[in-house]
């Protein structure tokens, strides 16, 4: 018994039960011994009897891939446990595949005093959950865990093949040329109109062959065809064709079938434009990295709101499959800058070039790149300085290049913003000597309006343009900050203590009435997090604006310790993910604006349980930025 006993409070989370548990415990633990190289547990179908403590010898513990292999071996020794988490958030089916080394022997606790002990003790219980939420920040890790998840992902991926038409992909337009235009005059035009593909007519207009940059490679340059003759004579065959009402897997095993690069889309009554090889595939793929891509290659508005269109789908996948939330809003972050920049290119080449260097900036949290997908637009231009005979005409050329990239990125699906911090609100278009004297008039002014503003500006991200200006701007921010600012940094503190996290006296989840729900804001839960972190970055002239970056710079400076960093981020991005999932499941399931309204009902046990210490740990650093923040100002 006192062996029992005395091995319990060396093993971890036993350590924390008082001792009169851990004697009660210790009674009911059975010993088992294991025969060398015995395999107790094949990952997701061996079900756990109860938690293994082992005494001697140990558990090795890891993952099979495809072929058998052993993937991320790791070796439970003497006093460690293996099965909470399984037990817990597994069906009792176990995690990975398990076994024995020679002499090992373990004490085995049943599954239903373990579940007791995990609703009678709180920190017991949230050292399993703690443990995998740490695991699933491994890529690999959260790969493997993917079997009993990967079924919905792969249905989405057979419907959009099978059940969509090519009539939800918006086509090229086709830029086309006489069969007796010169192969240099063909050249000029695919260059001036920034197309890859030219289609060639014959004397009726009906379009006989094309030509691409590889047409010119391998069928001029390469067997070196003057330039002058017609490019009727070089041009690629066969062309081929598909209706619009054809399905999206009928085009691919088309273009297989021929080895057609393009098909031409046809509605009956002619052709309406054509697809590439690379835009069909790519619009299919699953791949975060392959959805930017083709985000890369739209060329037109409508095609870049549809690639918008599909991104939460993309999040939800990504978050199913264990991938980290900052993961996500990287992605997210990524698609939207891409868009953006598309937006921008597009507008320039409309207007002309720019009559000064500029640089267009993101700001709140897309400056931050923490978008989720309930996104408005933040945004502002600085251009340089000009003589005084330049300046009106510059200034209109800005606003004008402000409205009407603003204009498009709301079709495409980024709302105006309701606060008006947006580069078409002639306030937030301005030369470089005026954005620097708005930051130092604001760090004067120090009352709630300006710290505002440098709270939004603070968080800017540079998107387009000349880096310098940024650069010359943030460099003059950190002379400005040099000065002491006790006042506004007393202001700044004062945003992050408005929120209180929605915690009853009796530890209970705090919510409102919506409708037939009680629910609570996830957004405002946040702030806090983000408004802190920003004031002490401030502080510190810490210049990263992404909030997780600026938590890594705070504690190489020794503002945080390593404990308070990781408490923070995990919370943090705990409840980014809770987030992103749900307005995933809104715009796709509900087909309706996605909120940040959550419903605590609706949530498991754990993700309850868990949410209640993530509110603690924000209390915890509103206390520590009340006495830290506080103290300097008198």
């Amino acid at each position: 018994m006192n062996a029992k006993y005395e091995f319990l409070k060396t093993v971890r989370p036993f350590d924390v039960l008082p001792d009169e548990v851990l004697h009660g415990v210790a009674e009911l633990l059975q010993q088992v011994q294991h025969p060398k190289e015995s395999i107790l547990y094949l990952q997701d179908e061996s079900k756990l009897r109860g938690v293994d403590l082992i005494v001697r010898g140990a558990y090795e513990v890891f993952f099979y891939d495809s072929e058998q292999n052993k993937r991320l071996v790791t070796n439970y020794i003497s006093g460690t446990c293996y099965g909470g988490a399984s037990l817990l958030l597994n069906r009792r089916r176990s995690f990975r595949t398990v076994i024995s080394r020679k002499g090992t022997v373990v004490y085995t606790l049943h599954r239903k005093e373990f579940l007791a002990l995990c609703q009678a003790y709180e920190a017991f219980f949230h050292y399993f959950t703690a443990e995998y939420g740490r695991r699933m920040l491994d890529e690999e890790y959260a790969h493997f865990i993917r079997p009993s998840r990967i079924q919905p992902e792969n249905n989405i991926a057979v419907d959009q093949l099978y059940s969509r038409k090519l009539e939800t992909i918006e086509p090229r337009t086709i830029a086309a040329c006489p069969g007796s235009t010169s192969i240099a005059e063909a050249a000029q035009l695919m260059i001036s109109q920034k197309v890859s593909c030219l289609f060639v007519q014959d004397e009726h207009s009906q379009i006989k062959g094309y030509v691409t940059d590889l047409t010119l490679r391998n069928n001029v340059v390469a067997r070196q065809v003057p330039y002058t003759q017609p490019v009727y004579d070089i041009m690629d065959q066969p062309i081929i064709s598909i209706g619009s009402q054809a399905y999206i897997y009928e085009a691919v095993l088309l273009m297989f079938q021929t080895r057609a690069r393009y098909l031409l889309i046809t509605d009956g009554a002619g052709y309406i434009g054509f697809i590439s090889r690379n835009k069909l595939l790519s619009s299919l793929a699953q791949s975060p990295f392959m959805f930017i891509q083709s985000v890369k290659l739209a060329r037109s508005v409508p095609e870049l709101k549809q690639r918008w269109q599909k991104v939460p789908e993309q999040v939800y996948q990504l978050l199913n499959r264990g991938v980290k939330s900052e993961i996500v809003n990287q992605v997210i972050t990524t698609v939207a800058d891409t868009i953006a920049i598309n937006v921008i290119e597009g507008v320039i080449e409309e207007m002309g070039p720019p009559p000064a260097k500029f640089v267009f900036m993101v700001l709140g949290s897309e400056g931050r790149k923490e978008q989720t997908l309930r996104t408005d637009q933040d945004n502002a231009i600085i251009y340089e300085d000009k003589a005084n005979e330049q300046r009106e005409m510059v200034r209109e050329y800005f606003l004008a290049f402000a409205s009407t990239v603003s204009e498009r990125l709301d079709h495409i699906g980024f709302s105006f913003c309701e606060g008006g911090f947006m580069a078409k609100n002639s306030k937030w278009t301005h030369s470089l000597s005026h954005w620097k004297r708005n930051y130092s008039n604001w760090l004067q002014e120090s009352d709630p309006e300006a710290v505002l503003k440098v709270a939004t500006f603070f968080d800017c991200r540079f998107l387009y343009g000349e880096q310098s200006i940024m650069g010359d701007l943030k460099g003059f921010l950190h002379e400005e900050l040099e000065r002491p600012r006790y006042k506004f940094l007393h202001h700044m503190a004062q945003n992050a203590l408005q929120y209180e996290p929605p915690l009853t006296f009796f530890n209970n989840i705090k919510t409102f009435s919506k409708g037939s729900q009680q629910v609570f804001n996830l957004k405002k839960t946040m702030t806090p997090i983000v408004d802190l972190v920003r004031a002490y970055a401030l502080r510190n002239r810490i210049f990263l604006t992404n909030t997780g970056e600026r938590m890594e710079a705070l504690a190489n400076v020794g503002i945080f310790t390593e404990k308070e960093r990781q408490e923070l981020l995990q919370a943090y991005y705990y409840l980014m993910g809770m987030r992103l999932k749900k307005q995933a499941i809104q715009i796709i399931d509900d087909r309706k604006e996605p909120d940040n309204l959550l419903d605590p009902r609706t949530l498991t046990k754990i993700e309850q349980v868990t949410l209640k210490e993530i509110f603690k740990v924000i209390s915890d650093f509103q206390t520590k930025i009340r006495v830290s923040f506080m103290e300097t100002l008198y």
